[in-house]
């Protein structure tokens, strides 16, 4: 993936705007500089295109939707952006936070009204973190689901999308990025000429040597993400000069069903679940966070765990396609009485017995939890009881390239790359330095935000450019 001189390239097409990637992040960039008047072609790896954005949960979070207001939710991106620094421990970009809490409500809009995206408030439980209900997901709450819109969107507002076409190369002068070369499946290459260039390839959670660099705690972890996010947007922008910041940053999740490989919705613990490990002992404070309690999952011994809830907790879950898959395969187990789910799970029933009384006395406000966990006043788990098997895995990397209010690439000195802009994972990303700051739904939020804004401020240098050339 060198970066090559721009008089070396043999173009056999120019178009505006080039997009690599053809998840959340590349559709909405595509969708809003085609909207800008731009002539746009997006450059995707697979066949058929699928990506981090096929493999999650599909949910966005934004502030002052329409979908809130009809629902009697008050929010505002103030308080969003105040949820996201808060979730960073205000070691985040904080002017991004501002600019994308802001712009997420007309976001979630705009994919809703313009490109028939079918959103719905995700209702009855407040992700970590989260002050407010501000989840939007589509109805069957997945990530193939949402992809599946997004390409039916590409396709009304007749967005070329150029699949099975690997970027390769980039072609450069003074003034920006001049081409791409991409390879087919065949091996042949083709170059295409461009104005801007917009990365939205996301991260590097598929290539093990930047794990090891600079996420050496999760490394070894099950990854959950798409194959083929090699850190082709940090290679690429770092070989122009940019700026990268919070390297070390991820979203993980401590609770993916093993060995189905899908993930269980965190509400069974904000609703007063909890998680033991092999021991049948709690480990970690399970409310903090999903992303953060991959870490601690892999920590215990065979780097599993075990959600215990009961139906109660569990019928929000009901609402998640993931979750059902796991039901039907027999994932999740159930039982009358702790003894025998004990049994039914592997684990030793007097330790999982004591482990809930424990529990249950600091729910009835007797003693405190050790690692910070308040159960004041939430209710006993009651019967029947249910249990799962889990594992903690790295799902997307959130470090990436640094980027301004209009997603253009920076230097290290604060100035902007001529005609380089990125977005979702190849961007930096909300989540601060490390593990802790991921707010639930960090990804796709700035998937989807920065991906319009990156393309709305390349159809715009275009203009810019056509104008100036004009005169």
């Amino acid at each position: 993936m060198p970066i090559l001189p721009s008089r070396d390239a043999v173009i056999e097409d120019s178009v505006d705007v080039v997009v690599i990637g053809a998840g959340a992040c590349g559709i909405c960039a595509g969708l809003a500089a085609t909207e800008a008047g731009a002539q746009v072609v997006v450059l995707e790896r697979d066949e058929n295109p699928t990506g981090s954005t096929a493999l999650s949960t599909g949910l966005i979070p934004a502030a002052g939707t329409k979908l809130q207001r009809k629902h009697g939710i008050e929010d505002s991106p103030a308080a969003f952006a105040g949820d996201i620094k808060a979730k960073a421990k205000g070691k985040t970009d904080e002017a991004m936070a501002d600019v994308i809490a802001q712009a997420s409500g007309p976001t979630i809009d705009w994919l809703a009204e313009t490109h028939g995206v079918p959103f719905r408030l995700v209702e009855g439980f407040l992700y970590p973190g989260h002050s407010q209900l501000r989840m939007h997901g589509v109805p069957h709450r997945t990530g193939e689901e949402l992809q599946s819109a997004l390409m039916a969107a590409a396709e009304r507002a007749s967005l070329t999308i150029m699949t099975g076409a690997t970027a390769r190369d980039l072609y450069t002068d003074d003034s920006g990025v001049r081409a791409v070369r991409f390879a087919r499946r065949d091996g042949r290459t083709e170059t295409i000429g461009c104005e801007a260039l917009i990365l939205a390839c996301n991260g590097y959670g598929g290539n093990k040597e930047m794990l090891r660099r600079y996420i050496p705690e999760i490394a070894d972890a099950e990854y959950w993400g798409h194959a083929g996010n090699q850190g082709d947007a940090v290679t690429w922008g770092q070989a122009m000069g940019a700026a990268v910041a919070d390297m070390g940053s991820y979203q993980g999740h401590g609770a993916v069903a093993t060995p189905y490989g899908k993930p269980i919705m965190w509400g069974v613990f904000t609703e007063g679940g909890i998680q033991v490990n092999a021991a049948g002992e709690r480990f970690s404070n399970e409310v903090l966070g999903y992303s953060e309690q991959a870490y601690e999952v892999i920590r215990q011994p065979g780097g599993v765990a075990w959600n215990i809830y009961d139906e109660i907790r569990e019928r929000p879950a009901l609402d998640f396609t993931d979750y059902r898959e796991v039901a039907e395969l027999g994932g999740i187990r159930k039982a009358n009485t702790y003894t025998e789910l004990a049994g039914l799970l592997g684990l030793p029933p007097a330790a999982l017995e004591r482990t809930i009384a424990e529990v249950d006395a600091m729910r009835a406000g007797e003693g405190q939890d050790q690692w910070g966990r308040d159960f004041t006043g939430q209710r006993p788990l009651e019967p029947p009881f249910c249990g799962v098997r889990v594992t903690g895995a790295l799902f997307h990397t959130q470090g990436g390239l640094v980027v301004d209010s209009g997603a253009r690439v920076l230097r290290e000195d604060g100035s902007p790359l001529p005609n380089l802009f990125a977005g979702g994972g190849a961007a930096r990303g909300l989540s601060g330095p490390s593990r802790w700051g991921y707010l639930s739904g960090n990804g796709l939020l700035t998937a989807t935000v920065l991906g319009r804004l990156a393309g709305q401020s390349a159809a715009a240098l275009v203009q810019t450019k056509t104008s100036n050339a004009a005169g």
